[in-house]
């Protein structure tokens, strides 16, 4: 394999792309913004728009690369299967990834979770995310359930260095989270040693309460951390609401064992050590 096609290149799905393209790869795949793909393309990925007037190409692009979607279901069920499907599965892929969520195991009052254990989602998001899974297993992709994702431009640093990062406590929560420098990590690791249908979490060593996270960044940031506000009354959205009504915390044996992943950031302290790091050097360069 050396060329992947990434229906979403988002966040993650761009990190694992420039590592791969690094490597001597050809990376393509969609975006919905044109001045997106303007920027995706200086990088040397070939995008594609869609949503939008690019929808012909994808079945010639995907003819042969491997696949990898990180786009989310929506209320009428997977926009990448209503659309591809039997492109997909004519496509005569080496290898086929899917980005899920930890969301789909739902509430388990903080105990663990690996990938064995029977899912429970919680919200109708999630319940299409699990839905999507078996679509997406029964044309024999790998299932990645990413944690919280943290990274460059994404983390509780730079919410605190503009003065956004709130500290919400709900007594007993617990999060799990990975670095998206990880998260391309591990992907490459499954490209390289492919299991069709394989379920994998993507999650750090070190689950923990959010405002754990929040009070490390402060100290290494040398700043105050940010009031306490009580979950119960606090102001949030649904969304954000919800988020906080699962709790649980995520193996990754199976990451470790079977991939023989060594996270480079196995907890959010070194994770953000290096983002604290990485910004110095960039304000000196």
């Amino acid at each position: 394999m050396d060329r992947l096609f990434c229906f979403g290149l988002g966040y993650s799905a761009e990190t694992l792309g420039r590592d791969l393209m690094a490597r001597g790869w050809q990376v393509g795949g969609t975006t919905r913004d044109r001045a997106r793909a303007a920027a995706l393309a200086a990088q040397g990925f070939a995008p594609i728009l869609w949503p939008g007037d690019g929808a012909g190409q994808v079945a010639a692009a995907i003819r042969g690369a491997a696949i990898l979607s990180s786009v989310p279901p929506d209320a009428a069920g997977d926009p990448v299967l209503a659309a591809f499907g039997p492109d997909i599965a004519a496509a005569g892929a080496p290898w086929i990834g899917y980005f899920s969520t930890t969301g789909v195991y739902g509430d388990h009052g903080g105990a663990w979770v690996n990938e064995e254990t029977p899912c429970s989602p919680a919200n109708p998001r999630a319940r299409a995310r699990l839905a999507a899974e078996a679509r997406w297993q029964a044309l024999g992709a790998h299932v990645f359930r990413l944690a919280g994702i943290y990274g460059p431009g994404r983390s509780t640093i730079g919410a605190l260095r503009a003065g956004t990062q709130r500290r919400i406590v709900k007594p007993g929560q617990i999060f799990s989270r990975i670095h998206v420098a990880d998260i391309a990590a591990a992907v490459a690791a499954s490209l390289a040693a492919p299991r069709p249908g394989r379920i994998y979490n993507l999650a750090d060593d070190l689950p923990c309460p959010p405002e754990d996270v929040v009070d490390e960044g402060a100290r290494l940031l040398g700043v105050p951390p940010p009031p306490t506000e009580p979950f119960e009354g606090a102001p949030l959205s649904a969304m954000a609401r919800a988020f906080y009504a699962d709790s649980k915390r995520v193996s990754n044996a199976r990451l470790r064992h079977e991939l023989g992943v060594a996270l480079t950031y196995p907890t959010y302290r070194e994770g953000l050590a290096a983002l604290v790091r990485d910004q110095a050097r960039t304000s000196f360069s």
